[in-house]
């Protein structure tokens, strides 16, 4: 009686269609690109909240005062931020007030896939009632960010 030992060519290839299988369900599950814009999205978020935060900071030290760049602004026109050191700010908004002196900011935050020249990726508004928001222009996966105060 012959003893064969090894797997069949049937088997094998049952084996590894469903690693196959598993391998693509796993990269799906995963997907890496969705990964990524969710966490640009988190640091977005975070940069608005941050801008934002130095805006109320500055008002508050100045009675209430927006700054200058801003009081044209309405929630109809929200106009990008230009960025820290920008050569030419021509159309944006300069925050520079901000990060004069490192009080407020050491510098505008950057949007993380901004490709604009001379702006962060970031716009500013305010409201009649001189609330003051902050939108993310290039947030991904169909989100909004913006935040209010």
């Amino acid at each position: 009686m012959k003893k064969n030992s090894g797997f069949t060519l049937i088997e094998l290839l049952i084996v590894i269609g469903i690693i196959a299988i598993l391998a693509a369900v796993v990269i799906v599950a995963l997907n890496p690109a969705r990964q990524f814009s969710q966490a640009r999205n988190t640091q977005r978020s975070s940069n608005v909240n941050t801008i934002l935060n130095a805006v109320w900071q500055y008002i508050s030290d100045n009675n209430g005062s927006l700054p200058a760049s801003v009081t044209a602004l309405t929630v109809d026109t929200p106009t990008q931020i230009c960025a820290t050191g920008a050569a030419d700010c021509t159309g944006l908004v300069n925050l520079s007030v901000l990060t004069n002196s490192e009080i407020y900011l050491l510098s505008i935050p950057v949007d993380p896939a901004a490709s604009t020249t001379g702006g962060v990726g970031y716009a500013v508004w305010r409201t009649s009632n001189n609330r003051v928001g902050v939108t993310a222009l290039g947030a991904e996966l169909d989100q909004k960010i913006t935040v209010r105060r």
